[in-house]
């Protein structure tokens, strides 16, 4: 009988989120001799390796990201199906805050499939900068919060939730469009408010990159016309590459860029079982 084994899967999840195998081994309750088993068993079943291993934990391979959609929205419908036999529904008022770098594209699959799935619960979503995000969520605001961490960046290491998302950054700009080394830059972003803004400033300054500061755009719709319309050159996660829009070709002298993680808050002290289970349903539909 051909198929996957839902506690492999589900093992596969927590590896991928912890980022280790001993950092995963408590989530699913198993030594980690048990969870490098469990892997072991799920590689062999697959036919191909899912995860690298180094000395920074491990990540997965390009078969592994696609095993880990699939697995996540197995692993939702399983639950789904267990609560819905024991006369379980999700129903209520859901506020969710989400970073304003997120796909719109998946934002708007999302809406769509949980207003067919979960007409019951009535969703409030506010776009925002991570930043204000974070603040905001901390001060009760929103139930659930999606934000992007920068790797190695301070907001990063503060604490959160599952890794939804893994992107690398890059150096973006209109297709075709080149730097002249040795002529400022000119950089396009959003406020100085953002983040990845003061980011990206700090690491030019620091590999004393000349630049100029050409743009900045209220969001990241206006700042990806900018890009297509050739105003200059931005640092953003390689989702938002579009029409118009490509990676700066090399070489163009331009410092490299870290990886960044959508991930969501931590729960805070006594959540609601309707919002851990609503962070789920979420999770699993935006896999």
């Amino acid at each position: 009988m051909q198929g996957f084994d839902l506690e492999q899967l589900r093992t596969l999840v927590a590896v991928a989120d912890a980022g280790s195998l001993t950092a995963a081994a408590p989530r699913v309750y198993l030594s980690q001799s048990s969870v490098s088993e469990q892997i072991r068993k799920l590689e062999e079943r697959a036919g191909q390796s899912l995860l690298t291993r180094s000395k920074a934990g491990v990540a997965p391979t390009e078969a592994g990201m696609r095993l880990l959609g699939h697995a996540r929205r197995l692993l939702a419908l399983s639950d789904e199906a267990f609560r819905d036999l024991r006369g379980e529904t999700l129903q209520g008022e859901l506020r969710l805050a989400v970073t304003d770098y997120f796909r719109p594209g998946d934002l708007t699959r999302l809406l769509g499939r949980l207003g067919e799935r979960y007409p019951q619960v009535r969703l409030h979503v506010t776009i925002l900068k991570s930043d204000a995000l974070r603040a905001a969520y901390a001060h009760g605001d929103f139930d659930v919060g999606l934000a992007m961490n920068i790797a190695g960046a301070k907001a990063a290491a503060t604490g959160s939730g599952g890794v939804l998302r893994r992107e690398s950054l890059a150096w973006l700009g209109a297709a075709g469009l080149r730097v002249v080394r040795g002529e400022p830059v000119r950089l396009l972003a959003l406020p100085d408010t953002c983040s990845l803004h003061q980011f990206t400033v700090a690491l030019l300054r620091r590999r004393r990159v000349p630049y100029v500061l050409a743009h900045v755009a209220s969001g990241v719709a206006g700042l990806q016309s900018a890009l297509a319309a050739g105003l200059g050159v931005a640092c953003l996660n390689e989702s938002a590459i579009g029409d118009g829009i490509a990676r700066l070709a090399p070489p163009h002298g331009l410092p490299a860029l870290p990886r960044v993680a959508f991930q969501w808050l931590p729960a805070r002290r006594g959540e609601t079982a309707f919002v851990t289970r609503a962070r789920e349903m979420l999770s699993s539909q935006l896999a």
